[in-house]
C-alpha cells in the first residue's frame, strides 16, 4: 500500500501508531491501493453491555496517547445518562459506562449517543466518511450518496485518531453497482420495514429496487431492516434514490410481493405485549410529534421512545416529549431497545422496526412482535391485540 509521508509521521506517533497499523492491516486483506481522507466518523458499539471490561480499558489506554483529527460522533450507549435508575441500570453498570463515555470524549468525540448522524452530520454527495452504525452505513450509501464501508467500532476509531480510512469497497465507483433486481410492493405502513427484512436474505451485494416511490422515513426503515439481516450495506431505488441511473441495472428479477404479506402475517403480535418500543433507528421530529398524538388517549401499555437528546432542545419535541410520558409512556435518550440491557426486563416486545425485530431476540432474549407504528400505537391505546 502506498503512503504519503505525512501517513508514514503516523507510524512513528504514539496512540496513532496503533491505529495506522490497526487500517493498514485491513487495507492489506481488501487490496487498497491507498489511504483516503475521512470528512467524519460515527463510532458504534460503545454500549459496556456490548464491549465489557476489555473494550473499557482498551478505550482508557487509547484515550491517554491519541486525540481525534476528524469530526467524530458517537452510537447510542447502554442507558439513558440522566435517567440511568428509572430504566434499571445498576450503579456498576452506569459507573463504567460513564468511564467509556469520557475516554471518548477526552479523544474529542462528540457525545450525540445516536445511530442517526445523517439527520445532524454536514456531509454531501460523494463525501467519504467512516461510519459504524449499520442502518447510518446503508442510509449514508443510499439515500444520500455519501461513501462508506460498514465500519467496525475499532476501525471508526482508528479513522477518527488518523484520519484516514483505506480505500476500497463502497469507496470506489465499480464496487456500488447493483447486483440484483427486486420487485417490491409497499400497500401498508410498516411494509417498507418488512421488505428490508427479506431483502437482507437474498444473497446479493447491492439490490436494485423497484417499487413506487417510497417516503424517507420507509427508505430508513428498509435500511435499517437489510443492514440488519444480511449485511447489506447499500440500495439502489429506481427513479428515487441518487445513484440508482449510474450504473448498468442488472438483469435478474426477484418479485417479493407475497413474501411480504406472508411475513407480515408471521411477525404480527399474537399475545398481549408487555412493553412497546419505538425508535430504532432512533425516532426523529414526525414519529415524536405522531406518537404524542396518539398518547393523548392514553397508553394502558408501556411505551419506550428512543430518540436523540439535542432534539428535546426543540420546544414543540420537549412538549411531544412531555405529553408522551403525561399518558403513560417515556422518552429516553443516548440509548436503545437493543443494546441496552433495560429490555431484558420484559419478556414480550411489540416494535414497528424491522432491525429491532431481528436484533431484540438474539441480544436481549425477548419475544418480538411487528406492527406499524399506527398498530403499535392502537395496541398501546386499547390495552390488547
Amino acid at each position: 500500500m502506498y503512503l504519503t509521508r505525512d501517513e508514514e509521521k503516523l507510524l512513528e506517533e504514539e496512540g496513532s501508531d496503533v491505529c495506522m497499523r490497526l487500517l493498514i492491516t485491513i487495507g492489506k486483506v481488501f487490496n487498497a491501493e491507498k489511504m483516503i481522507k475521512v470528512k467524519s466518523v460515527h463510532i458504534s458499539g460503545i454500549s459496556y453491555q456490548n464491549i465489557g471490561d476489555v473494550g473499557l480499558e482498551w478505550i482508557e489506554e487509547l484515550s491517554k496517547k491519541a486525540k481525534f483529527r476528524v469530526k467524530a460522533t458517537v452510537n447510542p450507549s447502554g442507558m439513558d445518562i440522566e435517567r440511568w435508575r428509572e430504566m434499571g441500570i445498576s450503579y456498576e453498570f452506569y459507573e463504567k459506562q460513564m468511564r467509556i463515555l469520557k475516554a471518548l470524549e477526552k479523544m474529542g468525540a462528540k457525545l450525540e449517543m445516536s445511530c442517526t448522524p445523517y439527520y445532524f452530520e454536514r456531509v454531501g454527495f460523494g463525501d467519504n466518511v467512516a461510519w459504524a452504525e449499520s442502518n447510518a452505513v446503508i442510509y449514508a450509501n443510499s439515500v444520500m450518496g455519501i461513501r462508506t464501508n460498514r465500519e467496525s467500532g475499532i476501525t471508526a476509531i482508528a479513522s477518527a485518531v488518523t484520519g484516514l480510512t483505506p480505500f476500497y469497497g463502497l469507496h470506489i465507483d465499480e464496487n456500488r453497482v447493483a447486483d440484483l433486481r427486486i420487485k417490491v410492493d409497499i400497500k401498508r405502513n410498516g411494509d417498507a420495514a418488512i421488505a428490508g427484512c427479506l431483502i437482507g436474505k437474498i444473497e446479493c451485494n447491492i439490490p436494485y429496487i423497484i417499487s413506487k416511490e417510497l417516503r424517507e422515513s420507509e427508505l430508513k426503515a428498509m435500511g435499517a431492516a437489510m443492514a440488519a439481516t444480511g449485511g447489506k450495506a447499500m440500495f439502489h431505488v429506481e427513479n428515487q434514490t441518487p445513484e440508482w441511473d449510474f450504473y448498468d441495472i442488472p438483469r435478474e428479477v426477484v418479485d417479493l410481493n407475497d413474501d411480504i404479506k406472508s411475513m407480515r402475517e408471521d411477525v404480527s403480535p399474537t399475545e398481549k405485549p408487555d412493553l412497546i418500543a419505538i425508535g430504532c433507528p432512533h425516532c426523529y421530529v414526525g414519529e415524536i410529534l405522531k406518537i404524542a398524538e396518539f398518547a393523548k388517549k392514553g397508553f394502558k401499555i408501556p411505551v419506550w421512545v428512543f430518540t436523540c437528546r439535542r432534539l428535546l432542545k426543540n420546544k414543540v419535541i420537549a412538549e411531544a416529549k412531555e405529553i408522551i410520558e403525561k399518558n403513560g409512556g417515556r422518552v429516553f435518550c443516548d440509548t436503545c431497545m437493543v443494546v441496552s440491557p433495560a429490555t431484558e426486563r420484559y419478556e414480550k416486545v411489540m416494535v414497528n422496526s424491522g432491525k429491532a425485530l431481528t436484533y431484540l431476540p438474539k441480544l436481549r432474549k425477548v419475544s418480538t412482535f411487528f406492527g406499524s407504528l399506527e398498530e403499535c400505537m392502537n395496541v398501546a391505546i386499547n390495552g390488547k391485540i
